[in-house]
């Protein structure tokens, strides 16, 4: 690294929720897919999207390149189909969000 240079961390917004009693997990995983597809990697420093399940916890991360972009991306207020669909599976009270600066990074 140059002196005077600063590698900036990427930043991975976490989500985490359940699901609403009737709903399909195909119909969910597709609404998740166009949500990603359409709506969050339009977003600046977008870089990846994933999604996990444990039991009846579901959990999502966005990785962005910054913290700016990232908390862009969840501040995001204009009403908008894909978000409104995705949140129409989930049970409020069940969701948190928090962001992560990724210290180190592991890869094979």
């Amino acid at each position: 690294m140059k002196a005077g240079i600063k590698l900036m961390s990427n930043v991975v917004f976490f989500n985490s929720y359940k699901l609403k009693k009737d709903v399909s997990v195909a119909d969910f995983l597709i609404v998740t897919e166009n949500l990603n597809n359409e709506y969050i990697s339009k977003f600046k420093g977008y870089i990846s999207f994933k999604v996990a399940i444990d039991g009846e916890t579901w959990a999502d991360s966005t990785t962005f390149e910054t913290m700016d972009d990232a908390k862009n991306c969840a501040e995001a207020c204009e009403p908008n189909e894909w978000v409104e669909k995705f949140c129409s599976f989930l049970e409020p009270e069940s969701c948190t969000s928090h962001f992560f600066v990724i210290e180190k990074s592991f890869t094979k």
